[in-house]
């Protein structure tokens, strides 16, 4: 395993992790058959793609803000923070997402634990989280952060809740 060089945190889109991010996205889409077309942009104009994902943004019809999981160069994963929940509730308050070579590490759990303290900084007391019942890593990812299912939403998705005040 490669040794990271300074500890990993939640971070704004920057440029320094550019080449990490660009490999471990293509990989990341490789291994779950996704097109990796979206990436022709962003390999051209790094510095407008990253700083296109920086700060507050209305996504879904909500305040929302990207951040990258990183270590220096290092480039982890991604986690979406919505500041409240869209209408449907569909996506919840957050999303987070971990490339595929470095899966199965324990950097899922650590970056919900962040957005988690995150949310608690915003004034989100209770979080929303909706995984697919199709994956179980994610569902445990959820449950070591004190998810407390509550049914399904419209998508399918299994519902969790989970105490920000906790984190």
């Amino acid at each position: 395993m490669i040794q990271l060089p300074t500890p990993l945190s939640l971070t704004t889109p920057h440029n320094l992790v550019k080449t990490s991010y660009l490999v471990g996205e293509l990989a990341d889409s490789i291994h779950r058959g996704r097109s990796t077309d979206w990436l022709r942009a962003a390999s051209i104009d790094f510095d407008g793609f990253a700083a296109e994902r920086a700060g507050v943004r209305e996504h879904w019809g909500v305040p929302s803000q990207v951040f990258w999981y990183t270590s220096g160069e290092y480039y982890i994963g991604s986690l979406v923070l919505r500041h409240r929940l869209t209408e449907d509730e569909g996506g919840g308050h957050i999303g987070y997402h971990v490339v595929y070579p470095w899966q199965r590490n324990g950097h899922a759990t650590r970056m919900l634990r962040l957005a988690l303290n995150a949310c608690a900084d915003l004034g989100i007391p209770r979080a929303l989280l909706t995984v697919s019942p199709d994956n179980p890593a994610s569902v445990t990812v959820v449950e070591r952060n004190g998810g407390i299912p509550d049914g399904l939403n419209h998508e399918g998705e299994i519902r969790f809740w989970i105490d920000t005040t906790k984190h």
